[in-house]
């Protein structure tokens, strides 16, 4: 029998160390200070991340990083490791340069004390694509802050804390979802797993792999793109009201889709459990496909642990991620993460964009 979504994610699940070796990127001291001389010019030039000539310069300003650095991030876009992650470390984040963690993410961008981590952040995103934002997640904002709110302790948020964060494709409900997910960890002291998968080493019936690539499956939009989810002061009218009603759409009548796609002898996969209505999918034999795949998935789940001054790059079409429930405190100390979400063609959400270089998605 297959367990519910909800059942497990109830569940104590074991702590399986991912081995990060092959994946991780270490700064030598002199790349660091090179790194950290650019970000402070940055922050003084721009003066916040969310800047749109910085934004509109990232791609070239990118190429004055480490040419070692660059080739790392260039070789993992190009080669698509079956790992489908990348850790660089070596940047020096210390809690007395970055503050206290906010107790929300709204106004945390206003005079941040993070900016060249942000900044960072989005180079680095620059080097596989484009960072791009959604008018429906944290007021539009491209480099968003995940950290526990109390009000959320409970929901199924990045900014809960006390609930799993079931695995998911990050925005898999979107057909212009990011080709990938880049996390900073400016705090993590007590150890907070991100939980972590790929497709490698699944094996299932070849008639059932065949199913999944069939449009038999609905992914409804995740919480965070909700309007009960956005800042208190923000007015919604206009071009983001429509933007709402389409969420709210997806949401009621979700399109049918395929929850793997590309090369069937390694495929690009689109899932997000906790948000797809498997009881209601019509044939019974594509139904039983996807409740063996979300089960051999979920089995090799295994756990990330970023430390502060780690900045991830998780493949968005080759991987699935989480976060383990954690207790918080909310007196400035939690867990804080900066979030940017890379395409690789921002050209195909144009229809969904008010200009051809705005990098929000309406």
């Amino acid at each position: 029998m297959i367990t519910t979504v909800e059942e497990k994610a109830q569940e104590p699940q074991a702590f399986c160390a991912i081995d990060t070796t092959s994946a991780r990127f270490q700064l030598t001291p002199e790349e660091a200070v090179q790194c950290s001389t650019l970000l402070a010019e940055l922050a003084e030039t721009y003066g916040s991340s969310e800047h749109s000539d910085f934004h509109r310069s990232a791609e070239i300003i990118a190429h004055e990083l480490p040419r070692r650095l660059r080739q790392a991030l260039t070789d993992f876009k190009a080669l698509e490791p079956s790992r489908a992650v990348i850790i660089v470390s070596g940047l020096d984040i210390t809690d007395e340069k970055i503050g206290r963690t906010p107790p929300h993410w709204k106004g945390s961008e206003v005079e941040s004390r993070a900016v060249e981590e942000e900044m960072f952040l989005v180079l680095l995103g620059s080097l596989l694509g484009k960072c791009i934002g959604w008018a429906t997640q944290q007021d539009g904002r491209i480099v968003h802050d995940i950290l526990p709110i109390e009000a959320h302790k409970g929901e199924q948020l990045g900014s809960g804390s006390e609930q799993v964060l079931w695995w998911h494709t990050e925005d898999a409900f979107h057909p212009y979802r990011g080709d990938y997910l880049g996390m900073a960890c400016l705090r993590n002291p007590d150890g907070v797993s991100t939980t972590f998968a790929t497709l490698e080493g699944i094996d299932m019936p070849k008639e059932q792999w065949k199913l999944l690539f069939e449009e038999h499956f609905t992914i409804r939009p995740d919480e965070s793109h909700l309007v009960k989810n956005k800042g208190a002061d923000r007015v919604v009218d206009g071009e983001l009201a429509d933007a709402y009603d389409e969420i709210n759409r997806m949401n009621s009548a979700p399109e049918k889709i395929a929850v793997l796609f590309g090369d069937p002898n390694r495929p690009y996969m689109r899932l997000d459990p906790y948000f797809m209505d498997i009881a209601s999918i019509d044939s019974p034999e594509a139904r039983a496909a996807l409740e063996v795949f979300i089960e051999a998935v979920g089995e090799k789940l295994g756990d990330l642990v970023l430390e502060q001054g780690d900045f991830c790059f998780i493949d968005n079409f080759q991987a699935v991620h989480g976060r383990r429930p954690f207790s918080a405190r909310f007196d400035g100390t939690d867990r804080w993460m900066k979030r940017v979400n890379i395409t690789r063609d921002l050209r195909k959400s144009r229809s969904q964009r008010e200009s051809a270089d705005s990098p929000i998605i309406l």
